[in-house]
């Protein structure tokens, strides 16, 4: 899968939004380490990328199949759909090597 790198800091822009601070606390349990507001942009990015594969792939751009199980909220490449936290699913490898989450009744003839 592609690695996002991320510029430095001093290449971003500062911006303002307000949180709730219960919100604020539970995304820094949630980050641990590596921080709070890198885990804002991951999840900000991911919300951008779902998007724009929304588009996505039709099952003739399928290489292989494998079995996974969700280990957070993800959307199927095909349908759009959401697959829960813990859900079964598959990974598709596609043209370009790169893996994408499918819902399991998204190959259904």
């Amino acid at each position: 899968m592609p690695v996002r790198t991320q510029p430095s800091t001093t290449e971003m822009q500062v911006t303002s939004i307000r949180l709730e601070r219960s919100l604020i606390e539970k995304l820094k349990e949630r980050a641990g380490s590596s921080g709070y507001q890198s885990l804002m942009r991951d999840v900000l990015w991911d919300y951008i990328n779902a998007g724009e594969n929304s588009e996505q792939i039709s099952k003739e751009n399928i290489r292989t199949v494998m079995a996974a199980e969700a280990r957070r909220q993800e959307r199927c490449a095909l349908t759009g759909r959401l697959i829960k936290p813990y859900e079964e699913m598959w990974l598709a490898m596609i043209d370009g090597d790169q893996l994408v989450p499918l819902s399991i009744d998204s190959l259904d003839d």
